[in-house]
Parts: C-alpha cells; sequence; structure tokens
C-alpha cells in the first residue's frame, strides 16, 4: 500500500542501511498459475516467481526513488556499505537445475533470511499483507500459510532477530524499521 510505501520512505530517511527482499506479489502467482496450467518444472516456475520478486523490486523502487536495486547480494552490500537503502532484484537467484530453493516451500520468506546472513545482519523485518495472529510461532504461521514452510527452520538457524508486521500497520512499520538495534 501506498501507506506502507510512505512510512517506508519516513524510515529510510531517519537511518539509512536497509535491505528489502520483495515478495512476488500478484507476479508470484502467476508463476503458480502458469506452473497448473503449463504442468512446467520447479524449475521454470521458480524463476518465473524470483522474475516475480525482480517485478515487484522494480515497482517499490518507482514507488520509493530513494532505494537502490541489487541484482545479487554484493550489489546490496554494495549499497548498504554506503550508507544506502536497497532493494534485492534477486536475479542471482535464477537456476539452470533443482536445488533446494527450486520448489514453493521456499519463497521471498525464506530467501530474506538467506540474504540476511550473507550481508549478515542483525534484524529482519518481515512485512505480511495479511492479518498476523497474536503471539503465533513461525511453525505455526508456516502450517496456515503466512510464511513458507522452510521459514520456521531458517528463522531458527540465523542469528539476526526475526520479526513479523502486518503492512496496514504503518505506525507500527515506520517504528520497526526505523528502530535501532
Amino acid at each position: 500500500s501506498h501507506l506502507a510505501v510512505d512510512a517506508l520512505e519516513m524510515a529510510i530517511a531517519r537511518r539509512g542501511r536497509i535491505a528489502i527482499v520483495p515478495g512476488g506479489g500478484a507476479f508470484a502467482d502467476a508463476a503458480r498459475a502458469a506452473q497448473a496450467h503449463w504442468q512446467v518444472d520447479d524449475v521454470a516456475a521458480h524463476n518465473m516467481a524470483v522474475l516475480g520478486m525482480a517485478q515487484s523490486a522494480q515497482l517499490m523502487k518507482a514507488l520509493c526513488p530513494a532505494l537502490d536495486c541489487g541484482a545479487d547480494v554484493a550489489a546490496v552490500r554494495a549499497a548498504l556499505d554506503k550508507g544506502r537503502s536497497a532493494i534485492w532484484m534477486p536475479l542471482d537467484l535464477l537456476r539452470t537445475a533443482p536445488d533446494a530453493i527450486t520448489n514453493w516451500d521456499t519463497t521471498s520468506d525464506t530467501l530474506a533470511l538467506h540474504l540476511a546472513d550473507a550481508l549478515p545482519a542483525t534484524d529482519v523485518l518481515l512485512v505480511k499483507s495479511c492479518a498476523i495472529p497474536p503471539n503465533a510461532d513461525f511453525a505455526a504461521l508456516a502450517a496456515v500459510g503466512i510464511v513458507d514452510r522452510q521459514f520456521p527452520r531458517a528463522a531458527t538457524a540465523t542469528p539476526a532477530r526475526v520479526r513479523l508486521c502486518m503492512a496496514d500497520a504503518v505506525d507500527q512499520l515506520s517504528h520497526m524499521v526505523g528502530a535501532h538495534s
């Protein structure tokens, strides 16, 4: 929503050094539908979903020009090293063969944790467009499809502090992004 973008712009202006991992949103939904219709394999569907994340990154960049786009982890790290905020356009995740991430059990949720580990980041704030049940653990959230199935394991393994926020909770989002650890 535009309100979440406004809150993000305020937080970026106050702090900088924020890396954003966009979800695929409607673009990833189109990849799921194409896989179901055309019966393409998981590698093709994964690549379409990654390109959906890249499309979401381009949309977010258009709405928030203060962001740098990074096509790989090194580019995101370079922007952060300059004190800038970056959005990961994860073209480095395109695959030619199946591996651990070329399935629907791993989505942008878990990929955000992988980026956090690669940078390394101290905090991960996962912004969701749906309601988040209070006091639900990551396994319960995965069971109802709020986060992907690999997220609970990855969230436990990362040294970063992992928090979730609803995109419509603008005041909370702005505070959480702008808050120092």
